[in-house]
């Protein structure tokens, strides 16, 4: 396991909140003021990091590379799955609430489970295009924004306005990767059905009645 520190850009703004009031409001033409304003914004820069302290958390060591498929295109996709699962192991370790933390959890778990089955069953890859061209770089896209404004340590309309939206959004982007998922199944569950219906039939001319089964 890796240690990682990921440095708070709280007390960087207590100081520049500091020197930009004494720059606007206060003197700031004598050796006295300068040292005013480096002792205030020394204090700044410890209550800062004292209420939004850096985060220190454990990355799994690198997991051995995958083996040659001998198609390109699989090749590929192992690989970008591969980026995306790890991008959202580090956004999963920064980011710290619960309920965004256990939908990453379930988009890392649907999006192996989407690839996976694609690199087993080739020629389903033209089915999830727009899934890894669209939606899985979107997904890492809106969770990096909200990463980056938690991290932010301040309140207003823009950063709160924003997080909220990407709150509300995740659940239907949960919905909409396990549909992905759902959907790649499709032709094994319509033969499946055919098959159960032709048992049936059989069965049924056999004289053997029974409980009939429903694949809807």
């Amino acid at each position: 396991m890796a240690r990682i520190v990921k440095k708070s850009v709280a007390p960087v703004y207590a100081v520049a909140v500091v020197w930009l009031a004494f720059g606007l409001f206060l003197p700031l033409y004598r050796p006295v003021h300068f040292v005013a304003a480096a002792v205030i914004s020394g204090a700044a820069f410890l209550v800062a990091r004292a209420v939004s302290p850096d985060k220190t958390f454990e990355v799994p060591d690198p997991e051995p590379a995958p083996k040659p498929t001998g198609n390109p295109e699989l090749d590929a996709l192992i690989a970008e799955r591969d980026k995306a699962v790890g991008e959202m192991r580090r956004l999963n370790d920064s980011i710290e609430d619960e309920k965004i933390s256990a939908q990453i959890d379930d988009l890392e778990g649907t999006t192996r489970k989407i690839i996976d089955y694609v690199v087993e069953h080739p020629g389903k890859l033209p089915q999830i295009r727009k899934f890894m061209n669209y939606y899985l770089p979107t997904t890492l896209k809106l969770l990096n924004a909200y990463d980056r404004m938690g991290e932010a340590g301040v309140a207003g309309a823009n950063i709160d306005g924003t997080m909220g939206k990407i709150e509300h959004i995740m659940d239907t982007v949960v919905t909409a990767f396990h549909k992905q998922l759902d959907a790649l199944f499709g032709d094994e569950a319509l033969d499946i059905s055919t098959d159960i219906t032709v048992m049936e039939n059989l069965l049924a001319r056999e004289g053997i009645g029974g409980t009939q089964i429903n694949m809807q």
